[in-house]
C-alpha cells in the first residue's frame, strides 16, 4: 500500500506521508518510492509531466535522492511542482541542486527558483560535485505551495529534490509573516562532535543544523583563541520557542580566555534578518562561579547592549534560552563577539545561532485566485497545470499579462484545447482581458455577460456548441473590434448596435437560426455598393494590364531613348508596378554607375541583396550604390517593390532615393551616401573598435529611427510595414543621426485591415515571433524589431550570439529579459558607456524595449508611444556624454 499519495491535480499536487505528518521528500527524477537511512520516506516525481530526467554519479555521494534529477528547457516558461499545505501553518521547504555535469555540457547553470509569484533565490552553479541547498521558511496563505524554476540565463533549470516540513504551533512566528518569507542563511550547531549534519530524527522538524567543525572559506572564521568544544549527555528542556533539538543543545563552544569571536559570509545579505542565538548552561559550575557575557557586533552600537546570564535567564541549568532580534539589518560580512563582563568568572557559552534574511512576499497577479478557479474545471488538462501564479514569474504558456508590478491577465488563447461544457463563469471577472480565444472547442451553453471587461478587443468563440441569443451586453463592450461566432448553434437576432458598429469586424455564419435584425439592411446596401464598386476598379486595372503585359516601357530620362525589354511570362505578375514604377524614377545609365563608383572600386557594404558601393557624381555629390545579386524572380520583385515604395515616401529620417539603373540587365538601386555606416557597424563592428557611441548619441539615434518608422506607420497611406528592421538598416550620416533604410521586403496594408497575410520574410533574431508562427504581418510586427534594437542600443551585444549569451541562450530577448525582469540591468549596460549614463534614462529605454518584445502584437505599444518613451528617458540623460 502506498504511504505516499500522488494526485495528478492542478499541476501535480503532491501530499503528505502518513508515517511523517507535514513532510513531503520528492526525488526528482526517482523512479520508486523508498526510505533513506534517515528514516525518510522519499517518492519520485515520475508523474510530473514537465521537463525530463537524468541520472548522475558523483565521487562520495551515494544518498539515492542525489543521484537523479529533473531538468527543464530554458524557455521562457515556467516550471511549477505544487505541494500539498495546510493554510495559516508554518512550514520549512527546502529545494537542492547537483549539478554533476548531467547534460555533459560543462555549462554551469544558473536559473531562477520562485515560491508562487515571490523570487526565492538566484541558483548559480559554480562547482559539477557541490550541492547547493535553498531553504524558505514559509506561512501557507492556501492549500497548497508552489515551486517554481524559470529564466536561465546559462544552462537550463534542474532540481534534485524537493521537500516539505511543517511546524508546529508558534515556531518562527514573526509579526512579519504576512508580508515576508524567512531565507535560510544559516543554522549552525557550535560544539559539534563531528562534520555530520544534526538534522531528523533528532531534529522533529528535520532542519539541518550545519556541524562548526565543517570547513567552508570565508564561514566560522577569526576564531579566537581559547576556543573550546564542552558537551553533556544530560536532557535539555527545549519545548520553548524555536524548539531547537537536544542533540543540538548538548554541546557547544566556551570561550576559556574570555571571549568567542566568529566572522562569517551571509547568503543573500545585505539586508533585513531574523537573527537569533541559542544558549543552555550544559557545564557544572561551583556556586561561586558565574557566567555573564555581551554581544559584540562592530558598528551596530545599538545591538551590543545586552549582558546574558545564561542560567539566570533560562531559570536554571539545562533548559534553553534564546535571546535574539527578530528585525535586525545585517551585512554580508558579520564579524560578531561574545565577551565576558568584569564581573564573570567563567567566559561565554554558545550553544546555536540561526539566522534568516526577510524576502518580501510577492503575492502576484489580481487575477491569480480567480485563475486558479477557473483551471480547476480542467483537472485532466495538461495545459492547465502549469501552476504557481499565472503571470509571475512568468507567463502560463497560453496567457498572456502586462507589466505592472501587480500584473493582469489581458490575453488568453485556448483554441483548439478540447474544452466543452459551459464558458467558466470566471472569465468574466477578468477586468484587464483585452484578448479571448475559445474557438474551435466544444463548449456549449450560453455566451456569458463579459460587461465588467471592459477593455476587451477580440473575442473568438467560434466553431464550438453555443446556443442560445447574442447578449446584448456586447455592446456595452466599446473597445471590441473582433468578435467572431460562426459555426455555432446560436439563434435569434443580433444586437442591432454591433450590427451598426463600424469598427468591428463581426462574423456569425454558420448558425443557422442567427439572422441579422432590419437594422442592417442600410448597411448590406452599403457595402453592395462597394462590392460593385470594386469590381468595376478590377476589371479596369486588369484591361490596364492586358493592354501592356507583353512589354514594358523604361524613359531613360537622361538620355530621352526608350528602352524595350521583352517580359517573361513568370513576369506578368509583376510587370504593372515595375512600369510604373520605372516611367517615374530617375533612371541612371550604366556608364554613369561606372564612372561614379570608380568600376565598382570601393566596397562598403553587403548582405543578401548584394553589395554596396561607394560613388560621387559628376555634381560632387556623394552616393551609395547598391546592386543586387539575386536573379530570381523573388528579387526582381523585391527590387521594384522597393523602387516603387521609395517613390511615395519622403522623410527626413529615411534614406534619400536617388534613382536606379537597370542597363546590362543589372539591378542597381541609388541612395545618398552615409558617412558613418550602419548602427551595427558602430555597436559592435569594425566601427566599434575606433570609437563608441555616448548614450546619448544612442538616444538621439533610437528617436530618429523611430520617428522613420512613426512615418511609415501613421504618416503613410496606406501603413507601410517594414518587416526587414534591425541594426545593419539603420544608416547614420556625417552628425550620427540616424536613417532608416532598405526596403525590399516592405509591404503596405493595402486592405486597411489589421493585418496582412504574407509569406514570413526578416531576420533572425528581430523576426517577431506571433508573425512567424501566424504568417499575419501586422506594423506591431515592426515594433517588436524595434525593440530588439533597443535591446542592442543598451548592451552593445547583437541580436543574435552563440558566445556571448551562453550555449543555450542565443537570444539577446532572452538573455537580456532575465536581467531586467530581476532588476539587473547594470549586467546588460555596454561596458564601453563606462559611467556616463543616466541609468534612470536607461530604465526608460530597458522598459520600452520590454514592452516592444511582448509575444502577441496587442500588448506591444504603437511606434508614437515608443518615440515617448524615448524622448521621456532623453530628458533624465542629464549632463552624461
Amino acid at each position: 500500500m502506498l504511504k505516499f499519495a500522488v494526485y495528478l491535480l492542478f499541476p501535480l499536487l503532491f501530499s503528505i506521508t502518513e508515517a511523517q505528518p507535514g513532510f513531503i521528500s520528492l526525488d526528482c527524477g526517482g523512479v520508486e518510492m523508498y526510505t533513506d537511512d534517515l528514516g525518510l520516506e522519499w517518492t519520485p516525481d515520475d508523474q510530473f509531466i514537465f521537463g525530463q530526467t537524468a541520472n548522475i554519479s558523483i565521487p562520495g555521494e551515494n544518498r539515492k535522492q542525489y543521484m537523479t534529477l529533473r531538468y527543464f528547457p530554458a524557455d521562457n516558461r515556467k516550471y511549477c511542482y505544487k505541494l500539498k499545505a495546510k493554510t495559516r501553518t508554518r512550514y520549512l521547504v527546502r529545494a537542492s541542486f547537483l549539478y554533476g555535469n548531467f547534460d555533459n555540457s560543462n555549462v554551469y547553470p544558473k536559473f531562477d527558483v520562485s515560491l508562487g509569484a515571490t523570487h526565492w533565490s538566484t541558483i548559480v552553479i559554480s562547482d559539477v560535485n557541490t550541492t547547493e541547498v535553498r531553504e524558505l521558511i514559509v506561512l501557507a496563505s492556501s492549500p497548497t505551495i508552489s515551486i517554481c524554476l524559470s529564466n536561465a540565463t546559462t544552462g537550463v533549470p534542474f532540481i534534485s529534490t524537493l521537500e516539505l516540513r511543517q511546524f508546529n504551533g508558534s515556531v518562527y512566528y514573526t509579526e512579519y509573516e504576512s508580508q515576508f518569507f524567512l531565507s535560510v542563511s544559516a543554522r549552525i550547531n557550535f560544539g559539534a562532535e563531528s562534520t555530520d549534519p544534526v538534522r531528523y530524527p533528532d531534529d522533529p522538524f528535520d532542519r539541518i543544523w550545519e556541524s562548526d567543525s565543517l570547513k567552508r572559506a570565508n564561514y566560522l572564521v577569526n576564531v579566537a583563541y581559547g576556543t573550546e568544544k564542552v558537551s553533556t549527555v544530560s536532557p535539555i528542556f527545549v519545548d520553548i520557542g524555536e524548539r531547537p533539538p537536544q542533540k543540538v543543545m548538548q554541546t557547544a563552544v566556551v570561550g576559556q580566555n574570555g571571549s568567542l569571536t566568529y566572522r562569517m559570509n551571509l547568503n543573500g545579505f545585505p539586508g533585513f534578518g531574523w537573527a537569533f542565538s541559542y544558549f543552555a548552561e550544559i557545564e557544572d559550575l561551583p556556586s561561586n562561579e558565574t557566567r555573564k557575557f555581551k554581544l559584540l557586533l562592530p558598528g551596530m552600537a545599538e545591538y551590543s547592549k545586552v549582558i546574558v546570564d545564561v542560567q539566570e535567564n533560562a531559570q536554571g541549568k539545562y533548559r534553553l534560552y534564546e535571546p535574539g532580534f527578530t528585525n535586525i539589518s545585517l551585512p554580508f560580512v558579520v564579524p560578531f563577539a561574545f565577551s565576558r563582563t568584569f564581573d564573570s568568572t567563567q567566559g561565554p557559552i554558545l550553544n546555536a545561532m540561526e539566522i534568516n534574511k526577510y524576502v518580501q512576499i510577492n503575492y502576484g497577479s489580481p487575477d491569480a485566485t480567480v485563475m486558479e478557479s477557473f483551471v480547476s474545471h480542467f483537472p485532466l488538462a495538461d495545459w492547465a497545470e502549469e501552476g504557481g501564479d499565472p503571470c509571475l514569474p512568468a507567463w502560463w504558456s497560453w496567457v498572456q499579462c502586462n507589466s505592472d508590478s501587480q500584473p493582469r491577465i489581458q490575453s488568453i488563447v485556448l483554441s483548439g484545447k478540447n474544452l466543452s461544457g459551459n464558458i467558466p463563469s470566471e472569465l468574466t471577472k477578468l477586468t484587464g482581458l483585452v484578448e479571448l480565444w475559445l474557438d474551435g472547442n466544444s463548449l456549449t451553453g450560453l455566451i456569458p455577460d463579459f460587461s465588467e471587461c471592459t477593455n476587451l478587443k477580440i473575442i473568438h468563440l467560434e466553431n464550438n456548441q453555443l446556443n442560445g441569443e447574442v447578449p446584448s451586453s456586447l455592446v456595452d463592450l466599446q473597445n471590441l473590434r473582433e468578435l467572431y461566432l460562426q459555426n455555432n448553434l446560436l439563434y435569434g437576432s443580433v444586437p442591432s448596435g454591433l450590427l451598426n458598429n463600424r469598427n468591428l469586424i463581426l462574423k456569425f455564419t454558420g448558425n443557422r437560426n442567427l439572422h441579422e435584425g432590419s437594422s442592417r439592411v442600410n448597411l448590406v446596401v452599403r457595402y453592395c455598393v462597394i462590392a460593385v464598386s470594386v469590381i468595376l476598379c478590377l476589371g479596369l486595372l486588369l484591361l490596364f494590364y492586358k493592354r501592356r503585359e507583353g512589354f514594358c516601357i523604361r524613359k531613360n530620362k537622361l538620355s530621352g531613348a526608350d528602352d524595350i525589354t521583352n517580359v517573361q511570362p513568370s513576369q506578368k505578375l509583376v510587370s504593372f508596378f515595375t512600369d510604373a514604377a520605372a516611367e517615374t524614377t530617375h533612371t541612371f545609365t550604366y556608364t554613369e554607375i561606372e564612372e561614379a563608383t570608380g568600376k565598382f572600386e570601393r566596397r562598403i557594404g553587403s548582405g543578401g541583396f548584394g553589395v554596396v558601393y561607394y560613388g560621387r557624381l559628376n555634381n560632387g555629390k556623394e552616393i551609395a550604390v547598391k546592386v543586387l545579386t539575386n536573379d530570381s524572380y523573388q528579387g526582381n520583385r523585391e527590387f521594384w517593390n522597393e523602387v516603387s515604395l521609395l517613390l511615395r515616401i519622403h522623410h527626413r529620417n529615411l534614406v534619400m532615393f536617388l534613382g536606379c539603373c537597370r542597363d546590362q540587365g543589372k539591378r542597381i538601386l541609388v541612395y545618398e551616401f552615409m558617412h558613418n555606416g550602419t548602427l551595427k557597424e558602430n555597436l559592435y563592428g569594425p566601427l566599434a573598435q575606433e570609437r563608441s557611441i555616448s548614450w546619448i548619441q544612442r538616444l538621439d539615434i533610437a528617436e530618429d529611427a523611430a520617428k522613420g518608422i512613426e512615418y511609415l506607420h501613421t504618416g503613410c497611406i496606406p501603413t507601410v510595414i517594414h518587416r526587414d528592421l534591425k541594426s545593419s538598416n539603420i544608416l547614420i550620416d556625417k552628425n550620427m543621426r540616424a536613417k532608416v533604410s532598405d526596403f525590399g521586403l516592405s509591404k503596405f496594408a493595402v486592405d486597411g485591415s489589421s493585418h496582412v497575410s504574407s509569406i514570413v520574410r526578416g531576420t533572425v533574431g528581430y523576426l517577431d515571433p506571433e508573425y512567424y508562427i501566424s504568417q499575419q504581418l501586422t506594423e506591431k510586427s515592426d515594433i517588436y524589431s524595434f525593440g530588439v534594437i533597443l535591446l542592442e542600443l543598451i548592451s552593445g551585444q547583437e541580436a543574435i550570439s552563440n558566445e556571448r549569451f551562453g550555449v543555450n541562450c542565443r537570444n539577446i530577448v532572452q538573455w537580456a529579459k532575465s536581467h531586467i525582469d530581476s532588476g539587473n540591468i547594470q549586467e546588460i549596460i555596454d561596458p564601453s558607456l563606462g559611467v556616463n549614463f543616466n541609468i534612470e534614462s536607461v530604465w526608460k529605454i530597458a522598459e520600452k524595449a520590454l514592452m516592444c518584445i511582448q509575444p502577441h502584437g496587442s500588448l506591444r505599444p504603437s511606434i508614437s508611444e515608443v518615440v515617448k518613451g524615448i524622448q521621456d528617458a532623453i530628458t533624465l540623460r542629464g549632463d552624461q556624454i
